[in-house]
């Protein structure tokens, strides 16, 4: 039988754009080794609502 991979899936959120009253959200899907980074990722990412780059968080 193949062995578990460490890699996940993981969805990243804007930050910012939860505090405006816009409607909508901003997610990507990408992937990290949880071996390697155990606590939550946050990348820098576009908003294509607020038309700027934001920082993405790791949501659950």
């Amino acid at each position: 039988m193949a062995k578990k991979g460490n890699r996940v899936q993981v969805i990243l959120e804007c930050t910012e754009h939860k505090g405006t009253g816009m409607p909508g959200t901003s997610r990507y899907i990408s992937t990290k080794n949880k071996k390697n980074t155990p606590d939550r990722l946050e990348l820098k990412k576009y908003n294509p609502i607020l038309k700027k780059m934001t920082v993405h968080k790791e949501i659950k």
